[in-house]
């Protein structure tokens, strides 16, 4: 294999009884794009830090090049370094490789300096050290950082700004492998066209782990899939091509997965009547001749033996099916909310006119169908999340009207999902709703999670059981701010088409790319 190729083989890791990554390989040569995908706990920000050998498996190895760069969640820099000090050790090597070539090119004279020579230009080569200079400004324009002072102290920044610091680092630094976790996190629309388009630029292996689907489709080459599958439980499945593809690859296995289910059902049932009764039919009813005792007897005994055979087979096809089980698909997320009560004269379900919440939203007007479909668009700080608080009623504006249909209905999922009790389980919750639908078919919460306290589950499993909450007694009117956000695309994905087939009206405020290119109803773009 080439020195820059990436290379783990059948990695695990623990953390104390729980398992995280059991029998994971993984190949990433130089110019292949990686997307991590996979639902939240399924092991894809530590099998970054495994790769970039921040973290050491349990069991298992990783040949890594020597040169690798790991996007942290912090930089890995003290508050009092500057954002020029990033940028220097970014540079770095770059211009000490020139300051070298300049150096050997004043006397080239004998092997040693000429094979020296060769090796520091294909570096320089490898890294575009000429343009590292130009490049390094042109990153920082990209992020959004150009106005950033050099001399500007980290601990002075914020979260966000940081972050994309530690971006500008890596990119100028290209590095021969890198390794990305939710890269796109804090960065506007331009900053992350930039960033695809610096990414497919880049000659070294790139893993990346990220929720945006979009993103995973402008950028990567594979798709690596870290939740269960039917032929790689407890490993990861990978899809050759991006996230569309991927897409498409993961439903024809799902189709086949649900096929050879049912197949295998019907087989089991089989048999297990076979083995109890048809197995044992062997021309049954038929009484023996007159005076032919003794070949009745013969035959009798023939067919006891074909009889104990059948039932042999049957029973040792059984036992072999029972000891390899396909496990049943899990359940997908499916919508059921009730048909709408109202008269067919009352066809909307509200109407806002000249609204104003000082500071925050101004909206002149807007008519809601019973069954309409509105995405919410705009920067932050335009009053998307102002507006469906008003929408659900718990924000009331200081001019201006709302009116909703007598009777309707309103859920909100927020973006901050908080429970009054962090210590009851999703199951319990679930239960105090009275839903006809039981939580488990939802697809929403995994069955490991079920009896869990909501306190312990991470964001992303927490967003999952208010959703489930929320659609137990389904509204009129769905009100979802940032719906997406902490969900595996593939839920992603599910969701969407779920609130493609929900009789009632839903209102999406969302940045997701991917939503808004296949967004099918109409949009309200706010501004600031």
């Amino acid at each position: 294999m080439p020195a820059q190729t990436l290379i783990a083989v059948d990695l695990a890791k623990f953390f104390g009884d729980r398992r995280v990554l059991d029998g994971v390989s993984l190949t990433v040569s130089p110019g292949r794009r990686v997307g991590l995908v996979g639902e939240n706990g399924a092991g894809k920000s530590t099998l970054l830090r495994l790769l970039a050998g921040a973290d050491t498996p349990d069991s298992g190895t990783v040949t890594r090049p020597a040169d690798i760069g790991l996007l942290h969640q912090e930089l890995p820099y003290s508050p009092g370094d500057t954002v020029g000090d990033v940028l220097a050790e970014a540079l770095r090597e770059s211009r000490e490789l020139l300051a070298l070539l300049d150096e050997l090119a004043r006397d080239l004279t004998g092997e040693d300096r000429l094979a020296a020579y060769g090796s520091a230009l294909a570096r320089a080569e490898q890294l575009d050290a000429w343009d590292a200079e130009r490049r390094a400004e042109l990153v920082m324009h990209g992020l959004g950082l150009a106005e950033l002072r050099r001399e500007r102290a980290l601990g002075t920044l914020s979260g966000g700004q940081r972050s994309r610091v530690a971006l500008a680092a890596l990119l100028v630094r290209r590095p021969a492998a890198l390794l990305l976790d939710e890269p796109t996190n804090h960065l506007d629309d331009e900053a992350v066209a930039f960033v695809e388009q610096q990414l497919r630029q880049l000659p070294g292996a790139v893993v990346v782990a990220s929720h945006d689907r979009v993103f995973l489709d402008e950028v990567c080459t594979d798709i690596v899939d870290l939740d269960p599958a039917a032929d790689a439980p407890g490993g990861l499945v990978r899809y050759g091509g991006a996230y569309t593809q991927y897409v498409q690859a993961k439903r024809a296995q799902r189709a086949r997965w649900e096929r050879a289910y049912a197949d295998r059902q019907a087989e089991l049932e089989a048999l297990r009547v076979a083995t109890a009764t048809t197995a044992r039919q062997v021309a049954p009813g038929r009484a023996p001749r007159d005076g032919d005792k003794m070949g009745y007897k013969f035959h009798g005994a023939r067919v006891q033996s074909q009889v104990s055979r059948r039932v042999r087979n049957s029973e040792q096809r059984l036992a072999v099916l029972e000891r390899d089980p396909i496990r049943k698909p899990p359940a997908l997320l499916r919508f059921q909310a009730p048909a709408l009560t109202a008269a067919a004269a009352e066809d909307t379900a509200l109407v806002l006119r000249d609204v104003h919440v000082p500071g925050r939203l101004r909206l002149d007007r807007l008519d809601l169908p019973a069954d309409g479909r509105l995405l919410v668009t705009g920067p932050n700080g335009a009053g998307k999340s102002t507006l469906l608080s008003v929408l659900a009623g718990q924000l009331r504006p200081a001019a201006g009207s709302v009116t909703r249909r007598r009777g309707l209905r309103v859920g909100l999922l927020a973006q901050d999902d908080r429970f009054d009790d962090p210590a009851a389980t999703p199951r319990a919750l679930y239960e105090r709703c009275q839903a006809a639908v039981p939580l488990a078919d939802l697809g929403l919460v995994a069955p490991r999670d079920l009896d869990r306290p909501v306190g312990a589950l991470s964001v992303g499993q927490r967003r999952r059981v208010a959703l489930a909450l929320l659609i137990a007694d389904p509204p009129h009117l769905l009100l979802l701010d940032e719906p997406t956000n902490h969900l595996s695309p593939a839920l992603a994905d599910e969701l969407e088409d779920a609130l493609g087939r929900a009789p009632g009206a839903i209102v999406v405020a969302s940045h997701d790319r991917w939503l808004r290119r296949h967004w099918p109803g109409a949009t309200l773009d706010l501004v600031c």
